[in-house]
């Protein structure tokens, strides 16, 4: 099989069948690419969920672009995205097409009400399963934990705790690599 069509494939089952955009899709990329394919190996996958984190954009679509990417360059990164893209272009097309019928259903909304418990929990799995893969302990939660409290309770932008992680990964690696050197 042609593997620009496997990597289409992939991405568009990943695409149709996940709701909770980017973070809920997480498990099912690394169930599929990293687990049953072996395209990427741990390691790798944990780096692209790192810099699609921290890239501007759409989580689930940096995803794909950078798993496309590094299975086979700029065309896998453009299959990987339409893949992702598509099955969701067209659900919001048929929804927009039947809005007004589906806006009032009390059958509709209850399974939206349904679907939010599902939903923390497909974006809580990856979130764990991620802290376990990078060896996140007791020790190191400090910094994720002190993060999400200077966002939520200090009201600091995201934007500056990244710089500040940036800056902070450099100086720990460069200072890192001197003591092995």
């Amino acid at each position: 099989m042609n593997p620009y069509w496997q990597i289409f494939c992939t991405f568009t089952k990943i695409g149709a069948f996940t709701i909770g955009g980017g973070y809920a899709m997480l498990p099912l990329i690394k169930k599929d690419v990293v687990e049953q394919k072996k395209w990427i190996d741990p390691t790798e996958f944990v780096d692209i969920v790192a810099i699609s984190q921290s890239l501007p954009g759409v989580f689930a679509v940096n995803l794909s672009v950078l798993t496309g990417y590094q299975l086979k360059g700029n065309k896998g990164s453009i299959v990987a995205a339409l893949g992702t893209i598509l099955p969701s272009f067209f659900i919001i097309l048929l929804i927009a097409a039947f809005f007004r019928h589906f806006n009032e259903n009390v059958y509709v909304m209850k399974m939206f009400n349904a679907i939010r418990p599902a939903v923390v929990a497909l974006i809580a799995v990856p979130v764990f399963s991620t802290a376990k893969g990078i060896g996140i302990n007791l020790k190191t939660v400090i910094i994720p934990i002190t993060a999400a409290l200077l966002i939520w309770i200090w009201g600091v932008s995201p934007v500056y705790i990244v710089l500040v992680a940036a800056a902070g990964g450099l100086i720990y690696g460069k200072a890192k690599s001197k003591l092995v050197s």
